[in-house]
């Protein structure tokens, strides 16, 4: 009877409470039970798991909130409470305080460092498009891709920019371009909204798989004062569809300008370089090689005359030092030559071919040689006398 009191009560069955939570518990099955209270009194309260699934942020003790539901009796229990449907923080937006967490987790765990963000290509060729097929961010990219820089190939993913099914769909048109090699640079986004019309480019899924993705990405969601998680984890942030467009491709106008220019300072330096090589051969004709050639010759001619005089002295002067060492050693060796001790009046005695040094080596009879310094001589030893022994 309480409890269809409670229920058939209009006022009751849609209800707003404002307080702070308490007593917070996350149960396993995926239920929240919690109480809600103030300065003047408190109230039970329960979320059931099919509609705590559509919290944005974490629920915590001491957390102040408003919450929005019915009140109902619990039979088993005894106790009345609230079966609350949605909560949202007190004085933020339950977005914002999401959108909030999700930034300060994602950016400790390094997602949004500078050193991971890759250079985005000076002269892309070929740029994917992931954005509404239908709104106007597309339109914006194509005609400032077309207006600027021509030559690059738009490929368009078509893909849902809000909604419950758009982060899974961004997700995957992401993961298309990334595998496939298709471009050399994505452009994802939409035009700008709300945060909720925003908030499939806030998704932590979504943040991940743009923070693997190999192939560079911009990311221009909303307007230049919207920043969304996909802005921060992305290589480079546009603040429109039509700035991404610009940053994503050079001005052809402005490279043509540039050409121009460079054009105009090679010719310049061709120039500089032609007087200056001009002026060098100018230098060089004047030289004495080339206007009295002969001269040279002559100098060079006297320079060799010099220099044979010089060899042919070194070599007579050569020639001489040897010539009067040779005599020297001539007079040393002819000094100790036997000739020349047999010219004094000495002769030398041989027998059988042997040089005599000792009488005793021969005998009464023998028949020795004696070399004369003008012929030799025959002789027969008739008689010994004995010479000093040594």
């Amino acid at each position: 009877y309480i409890k269809r009191l409670f229920d058939n009560d209009l006022t009751l069955s849609a209800v707003s409470v404002k307080g702070e939570i308490s007593n917070f518990t996350n149960h396993k099955s995926g239920h929240l039970y919690f109480s809600l209270k103030d300065s003047e009194g408190q109230i039970k309260c329960v979320m059931f798991r099919s509609s705590a699934v559509r919290l944005k942020f974490p629920l915590e003790n001491g957390m102040r909130v408003i919450l929005f539901g019915s009140v109902s009796t619990y039979v088993q229990g005894g106790a009345y409470q609230v079966y609350v449907n949605s909560i949202e923080p007190d004085g933020v937006g339950a977005l914002y305080l999401a959108y909030e967490k999700l930034k300060e987790k994602l950016y400790l765990e390094g997602l949004f460092d500078e050193s991971h963000k890759k250079t985005i290509p000076s002269f892309p060729t070929r740029i994917g498009v992931i954005t509404s097929p239908s709104g106007a961010a597309v339109r914006d990219i194509i005609n400032v891709t077309g207006r600027r820089f021509p030559l690059a190939k738009i490929y368009i993913y078509p893909s849902l920019v809000q909604g419950d099914a758009a982060e899974k769909n961004l997700i995957e048109a992401l993961d298309y371009f990334d595998r496939s090699e298709l471009v050399d640079l994505i452009i994802i986004g939409r035009g700008g909204g709300s945060i909720e019309d925003l908030w499939a480019f806030n998704g932590e899924m979504l943040a991940r798989k743009i923070y693997e993705s190999k192939t560079p990405i911009i990311s221009a969601v909303g307007h230049e004062t919207d920043f969304t998680i996909c802005d921060f984890v992305s290589d480079l942030r546009a603040p429109t569809p039509s700035a991404a467009a610009e940053l994503a491709v050079p001005d052809v106008r402005e490279l043509l300008v540039y050409i121009d220019r460079l054009s105009d300072r090679a010719i310049r330096a061709l120039e500089n370089r032609a007087l200056q090589n001009r002026e060098r051969l100018s230098a060089i004709i004047k030289n004495s090689i080339f206007t009295s050639p002969k001269a040279l010759f002559e100098k060079r001619k006297s320079e060799l005359s010099l220099l044979q005089r010089e060899i042919q002295n070194l070599t007579d002067r050569k020639i001489n030092l040897s010539h009067n060492a040779f005599k020297i050693n001539a007079e040393k060796l002819n000094a100790l030559s036997p000739l020349s001790v047999l010219s004094r009046g000495y002769s030398v005695a041989e027998h059988n071919g042997q040089i005599l040094k000792d009488a005793k080596s021969v005998k009464l009879g023998d028949e020795i040689s004696l070399k004369l310094s003008h012929g030799t001589l025959k002789a027969t030893v008739t008689g010994r006398e004995k010479g000093k022994e040594k």
